[in-house]
């Protein structure tokens, strides 16, 4: 047993640097400006003639489904529909490229989310002092409410990107060679499923313990951060 852990874990511990890693950062990344965006657009006032209020009311209908869609179907279902179904209607996609596109929008349909009921919770009179020193809307907004609403976010998010990390075993199901995946192929030869799935668990538990450390030791920053400004 310790020989088969001795040998098994540095392959699943590589996996999950070579791949898990890399595919949960790249997705919550652009997740993240998927968020902002739809966020924005859901949380607004359009401004502007008819027609603009037009295509923003448009816009927002659009981004409201787009959430509604994602929060209201299994990722694994979504995985399959973008690597397995879409070929049907000539789009095709490999392993790696699908991960990322489902990972993304499926991360930032929850993510829009908190970052919408961030936005939401902070005071109308926020909004007001801002204008009433001369600031502009995108100023009031990239200088006064997003920093506001990236603190409340902060701890949501946090915790959705250690969920996503958790999430990407699922990639495993389209042919991407991630940890979970890795320790699959491994008891298909040595015959220990049992072994070499806890063995990925650990696995997984430290790379989230590790996540869940370096969340605290940003929030406890920013907590500082705030407390240093007043």
């Amino acid at each position: 047993m310790w020989e088969i852990i001795r040998t098994a874990t540095p392959e699943i511990v590589w996996a999950g640097l070579k791949y898990t890693i890399p595919i949960a950062v790249i997705s919550f990344a652009i997740g993240l400006v998927i968020a902002a965006i739809t966020a924005l657009v859901r949380t607004s006032t359009p401004r502007g003639n008819r027609v603009v209020k037009a295509l923003w009311y448009l816009g927002r209908a659009v981004f409201t489904f787009y959430v509604w869609l994602f929060r209201s179907t299994p990722l694994l279902v979504q995985l399959f529909i973008v690597f397995f179904g879409l070929p049907n209607l000539g789009i095709q996609f490999d392993a790696w490229t699908a991960g990322i596109i489902t990972f993304s929008l499926n991360t930032g349909a929850y993510a829009s989310e908190t970052i919408r009921g961030a936005i939401s919770s902070l005071p109308t009179s926020q909004w007001e002092a801002a204008y009433s020193l001369g600031m502009t809307y995108h100023q009031v907004l990239f200088l006064v409410i997003f920093p506001q609403a990236l603190r409340v976010a902060l701890p949501p998010l946090s915790n959705s990107f250690i969920g996503l990390v958790k999430d990407t075993s699922l990639a495993s199901s389209i042919t991407i060679l991630e940890m979970f995946m890795v320790s699959q192929q491994i008891a298909s030869h040595n015959y220990q499923p049992l072994l070499m799935y806890s063995i990925v668990a650990a696995v997984y538990a430290v790379f989230c313990t590790v996540l869940t450390i370096l969340q605290h030791a940003l929030e406890k920053r920013i907590r500082n951060d705030k407390i240093n400004a007043r």
